[in-house]
């Protein structure tokens, strides 16, 4: 960690010169343009001192920030295909997330399996085809460029009830693919 770049880009960001963050703590302008080119290195007592006049402290200053990944490509798909249904799953790990979004592809006849009632609620868009949605016993006919969501509190299943392929982009909160 720079540590010096890490309080420039602080003390900028509540657009305080070096001078004045230097009479905040009682440190010369010199000293601040030191630490801030990784010259020299502030004691502890300094550092809390530099810190707490930027509105931080020591385990905000040092807390690790793992960037989050945002954009995912197609080789880091996974694809699970059985009984004339490919399921894929288009963001990694996403059971650790809020949302669970998969790209499903039913062969003509074919259906997902039943799910039974769970907490949450799912959203779907069909990219391709049309579906059945089933819900608590009734059918809902869903085509291309159509969208269904339901609260997934009945048990429910969807089937491809057309001759050709069905495609759509599947997405279940919380997440239980």
């Amino acid at each position: 960690m720079e540590l010096g770049t890490k309080l420039r880009d602080m003390r900028q960001q509540k657009n305080l010169t070096q001078e004045e963050l230097a009479d905040r703590c009682e440190l010369t302008k010199g000293y601040i343009s030191q630490l801030e080119n990784d010259l020299t290195s502030p004691s502890i007592t300094t550092l809390v001192d530099l810190l707490n006049a930027l509105g931080s402290n020591l385990s905000e200053f040092f807390r690790d920030e793992t960037e989050e990944k945002i954009v995912f490509s197609e080789s880091e798909y996974i694809e699970k295909q059985s009984d004339g249904m490919t399921l894929e799953w288009v963001i990694p790990n996403a059971q650790k997330n809020m949302m669970e979004p998969v790209l499903v592809e039913l062969a003509a006849g074919a259906s997902t399996s039943t799910d039974f009632p769970h907490d949450g609620e799912e959203f779907g868009y069909v990219l391709e085809g049309k579906i059945t949605v089933i819900r608590a016993g009734k059918s809902h006919t869903a085509k291309k460029g159509e969208s269904f969501y339901y609260s997934a509190d009945k048990e429910h299943q969807i089937v491809n009830k057309g001759k050709s392929k069905a495609k759509f982009i599947w997405i279940s909160t919380p997440p239980n693919f």
